[in-house]
């Protein structure tokens, strides 16, 4: 079992009157006048009795909620279709609540298959409370939202409407070992070939002997043939400078089924995995999206730089599961090229869903920077709307690889690694 989220926060307080016992205090008046007037010794002592109804929400006071969740999981890197068992204990660290309603925050591209995320029961100080439930895992990365929480007072007088949030994470995937890049490399040494000729692995060709040539690379063969000094060249390896540019714009967010995940959830997976790879294999990554607002992360290496790409993956209002309610204009568009420098390769992260984002990939492409395509596909037939979309996506594919623009068309029921590793050619155009 894997244990997170063990300092779930509660914020977002709104508390109010139930209104549960309202009328109480004007039914004792009218019980009381009406035993006066008729001089019945009873109807005043049920009067009498109506008064401490009233005056019962009032002593009982409000509350206040302070919960910690803690969840485990039977399994935090399942494959996908796998069941996840999760198990939930809510900890009471605040006064006693009397009636606590709690619906977990399941992330909204996975289902439940049984058991049921809410939970209802009461606490007293220092108290706990456990139940469990199970999800079906999906490809990419799912990030528990904040669980609802109402709470009320011993009367049911008072209700307290929060949320409690900690981070917990399921991420269904399977590393990317290697990433075959295009030829367009930066100054630093790496793993890119090049068409210069240097120190390296791969043989480029012959010249003649220099001063200051290191005698490692003289043909000694050579020089005992014939006597001449001939140094031998390789195809010098560069390292890569890479901007991932994730498509967040409202044609982005298609998707398979209404309680499936949006392309934008599978691009934001593979962003994840990519720039993990890319960072391992010693080259220079940045990230960009295009949607609701800009997003520049400028290409560089570092842990502390991973830490801020996945804190963008997961945590940038960008990159919401709802898509935005406008396109983004021109300049950001505009922006973003500026930002890309000459030495920079693109790999764009889109459904191409629209003729747009491949117009920009092509026109980034043409201005000099290499650019490829990871295109996740949740097309569907069944219906003419569906099979026109299909057909659509498949020409704009089409025209991306005619502009020699390498496309990963990427069945999101397959594992990305696989799917590059069958699609490795592509990349070193």
């Amino acid at each position: 079992m894997s244990e997170q989220d063990t300092d779930a926060d509660t914020d977002g307080r709104d508390s109010y009157p139930t209104r549960r016992w309202r009328g109480m205090t004007a039914l004792a008046l009218f019980a009381g006048g009406a035993g006066v007037l008729a001089d019945r010794p009873l109807i005043l002592l049920t009067a009498a009795v109506w008064v401490g109804y009233s005056a019962y929400p009032r002593l009982t006071g409000g509350t206040s909620v302070d919960l910690t969740v803690e969840r485990e999981l039977s399994e935090t890197a399942p494959t996908h279709g796998d069941t996840v068992e999760v198990e939930t204990t809510i900890r009471n660290e605040g006064g006693t609540l009397s009636d606590l309603r709690f619906v977990d925050g399941v992330p909204p591209t996975l289902s439940v298959e049984s058991g049921t995320p809410k939970h209802a029961t009461s606490l007293r100080p220092g108290g706990s409370t456990t139940f469990s439930y199970e999800v079906v895992a999906k490809r990419g990365r799912h990030s528990f939202v904040p669980a609802t929480v109402v709470a009320r007072n011993l009367s049911g007088s008072v209700e307290v409407d929060t949320t409690a949030f900690g981070e917990t994470v399921i991420e269904c995937a399977a590393d990317i070992d290697d990433i075959e890049l295009r030829k367009q490399a930066s100054q630093y040494t790496g793993r890119v070939l090049t068409d210069e000729g240097g120190s390296g692995v791969e043989f480029h060709g012959t010249r003649e002997y220099q001063a200051g040539d290191s005698i490692s690379r003289i043909d000694w063969n050579r020089r005992a043939r014939t006597g001449e000094l001939i140094t031998l060249e390789f195809r010098e390896e560069r390292s890569a400078k890479v901007l991932l540019v994730i498509d967040a714009r409202p044609e982005a967010y298609v998707a398979s089924a209404d309680d499936e995940p949006s392309a934008v959830t599978y691009s934001v997976f593979a962003a994840d995995q990519l720039f993990k790879s890319l960072l391992a294999s010693r080259d220079s990554v940045g990230l960009a999206v295009v949607g609701r607002e800009d997003v520049w992360l400028p290409p560089s290496t570092g842990d502390e730089h991973r830490t801020r790409a996945r804190e963008i993956l997961t945590k940038h209002p960008a990159l919401v599961p709802s898509p935005p309610r406008r396109n983004p204009d021109e300049d950001q568009f505009r922006r973003l090229r500026k930002r890309i420098d000459s030495s920079t390769q693109v790999i764009v992260l889109s459904p191409l869903a629209d003729d747009r984002m491949a117009e920009k990939a092509r026109r980034i492409d043409a201005r000099g920077n290499a650019v490829s395509v990871v295109s996740p596909d949740v097309t569907t037939d069944g219906s003419p709307g569906r099979e026109l979309a299909q057909v659509e996506r498949e020409r704009r594919l089409s025209e991306l690889r005619q502009a020699d623009i390498p496309v990963v068309d990427w069945d999101v029921e397959v594992p990305l690694a696989k799917v590059l590793a069958h699609t490795r050619e592509q990349w070193s155009g």
